[in-house]
């Protein structure tokens, strides 16, 4: 992971700037995630994996203003613009470290994500999803923002051009669009939907459903059994 936390070490400062020319539709995308992080609590314990600039964050925020958020990253430069925007939030922590390796801590009601996790390799994501699933309370909820991988690589190169062609309608420069693209294609480890939702199931989250897509951006949400629902 240490080529991915310089990767976006080094694009700290623009980062938030270019979202929504990087993203289509990204508010739709981010409301999506959001929507789907539900919890009974009004100060639900919340994890963000690959947390960055504190974008999902400070949406969840909004929506639980008491909540006690946890921002968890690889790259500090990153964390550091995230600090800068929750100054002064008693509620809100940061953890620099490889979330694919640490302990993540818990236990949480949510745990969400956004444009990060696609950035592990197979293994590592299978893994995560049950680690997550052992750091939720009973009843509590993944929520995982991301890029998927076409089904067939007829659709993974139609999702790549349709994506290219948004890219190149916004008011990014040339170089900024090139240098984007370099980090999607050096460091991005698409899997497809289908196996995503297989792997979820396989941690052992009972509810999985897709709740958003728009090409190869896609919004999962999975849902810990409570077993006081079930009388067990």
């Amino acid at each position: 992971m240490e080529h991915i936390r310089k990767a976006f070490d080094a694009v700290a400062a623009e980062y938030d700037a270019q979202r929504e020319h990087v993203i289509p539709d990204m508010r739709n995308y981010y409301s999506a995630a959001v929507w789907a992080a539900e919890s009974p609590s009004h100060t639900p314990a919340i994890l963000d994996i690959g947390a960055g600039t504190g974008l999902l964050t400070a949406l969840l925020l909004e929506k639980y203003p008491a909540a006690n958020v946890t921002l968890l990253d690889i790259a500090e430069k990153m964390l550091a613009v995230a600090r800068e925007r929750f100054y002064g939030r008693e509620n809100v922590c940061f953890r620099a470290g490889d979330y694919a390796q640490v302990d993540l801590g818990g236990p949480y009601d949510l745990a969400c994500s956004a444009l990060s996790i696609h950035h592990l390799d197979p293994g590592d994501k299978r893994r995560l999803f049950g680690r997550v699933y052992r750091a939720l309370v009973p009843g509590g909820i993944f929520v995982n923002a991301d890029q998927t991988e076409g089904e067939t690589p007829y659709f993974t190169e139609r999702y790549r051009e349709y994506w290219n062609d948004f890219l190149k309608s916004g008011p990014l420069t040339s170089e900024e669009r090139t240098e984007i693209l370099t980090r999607r294609d050096t460091l991005d480890r698409n899997e497809k939907l289908s196996v995503q939702l297989q792997w979820l199931h396989e941690a052992g989250f009972t509810d999985v459903d897709v709740v958003y897509r728009n090409r190869t951006f896609i919004v999962t949400v999975a849902r810990k059994e409570n077993t006081a629902e079930t009388g067990q």
